[in-house]
This record gives structure tokens, C-alpha cells and sequence, in this order.
């Protein structure tokens, strides 16, 4: 296990940024429920192929429509409706945590506007290696805030590697389950960030 406490969810977690910064997700019953997925919405995900599999950082989901990844996380509720895409991705995830993949490869259906725009300066960092906030915000001309913010938005974490996104002065947050010890965990499996080993 990477990170025996990395399942703990804070106190202060019922809502989180999803997929865009304007829109939320909620926890309800325990479980991530995203925004596009909620009231009426709920029997689409139902139909939807979602596939959940225990990782050293915990349990973990994978979602899939129209032949992409859409979502992905820690504390999403749980799928066992597998599809040829979702045991392709369980099966990279695994490899992933076993050193035996760098790069992952699978179709995402990445967010719009300023979230998918941070997400694809993601995907371009390296396994074992780190980049700021601030060095996104000068590469998009945005304010470091607003890449915080879509960091904290990213549909997919860790295929989407927001992990790999520090502070200026520390580590910065993670809006995933676990939050910061998650990340450090993620961080210290890559073997980024020296300070952190």
C-alpha cells in the first residue's frame, strides 16, 4: 500500500470542483456523484460502462461513454459493468502502479474551456517530473488561480496526471480522495519531486 491513511476523505469534502470549475460535485451516500450524472441524469450513468478495482492508493473507477474515459476517481460509486475499454485502462493502471508503464494510452474525452486546456499541459509532462502552477498560468497567460482551480477540476485524475502539479512553495492541493497524501503517495511512486522522498 502506498498510503495507508490515503483513503480518508476530509471532513470538509461534500462538495468538489468536477469536470469544469463552474459546475460541483456532490458526495452523496458515501459516494462521488458528478453533476452531469445527477437527478435525471442518474439513469444515464447507470447505463453507462463503470468499472471499480482496488489500486495501493484505493478503490478506484473508471467510467466510459461512447468508447472514451469520461471520469475517473477515487470514492465514485462503484461499477462492474466492464467493457473492452475499461479492462484495457484497469489493466494500464495496474501497470502503472507495477513501474511497468510510463504513458498511458487510452481515449479520454478531455473537458472544454480552460479545464481541458490544463489538462492537455498535463498529459505533456513526463512521468517523474513536476511542474507549477504558476509555470502553466505563463504558459496559458492565465492567473496561477485559475489553473488551481481547473487542476482541482480534472475529470480524470491520474491518467490526467494533476498529481504532477506543485505550488510555488509546497506541494499544493489534490482534490482527490486522500487529498494531499494521495498525491504525495502518486508523487513518491514516480519518484518526482526529490523533496518529497
Amino acid at each position: 500500500m502506498l498510503a495507508p491513511t490515503a483513503m480518508r476523505r476530509p471532513a470538509n469534502a461534500a462538495i468538489r470542483h468536477w469536470g469544469d470549475p463552474t459546475r460541483m460535485m456532490r458526495i452523496k451516500g458515501g459516494a462521488v456523484v458528478p453533476p452531469f450524472f445527477r437527478g435525471a441524469d442518474r439513469a444515464m450513468l447507470r447505463a453507462m460502462n463503470k468499472l471499480s478495482f482496488d489500486t495501493p492508493t484505493g478503490r478506484f473507477t473508471l467510467v466510459e461513454s461512447d468508447d472514451q474515459i469520461v471520469a475517473a476517481g477515487w470514492g465514485m460509486e462503484e461499477g462492474s459493468k466492464a467493457s473492452p475499454l475499461l479492462v484495457a485502462a484497469q489493466s494500464q493502471i495496474m501497470r502503472y502502479f507495477s513501474h511497468d508503464l510510463q504513458v498511458f494510452d487510452l481515449p479520454l474525452k478531455m473537458a472544454g474551456g480552460l479545464t481541458g486546456q490544463v489538462g492537455a499541459l498535463m498529459l505533456a509532462i513526463p512521468l517523474g517530473e513536476t511542474r507549477t502552477y504558476g509555470d502553466l498560468a505563463r504558459d496559458l497567460a492565465m492567473p496561477a488561480q485559475a489553473i488551481g482551480q481547473a487542476c482541482g477540476a480534472n475529470p480524470i485524475p491520474l491518467i490526467i496526471p494533476c498529481h504532477r502539479i506543485l505550488s510555488a512553495s509546497g506541494l499544493g492541493g489534490f482534490s482527490g480522495a486522500g487529498g494531499v497524501e494521495t498525491k504525495v503517495a502518486l508523487l513518491r511512486h514516480e519518484r518526482a519531486a526529490g523533496l518529497l522522498i
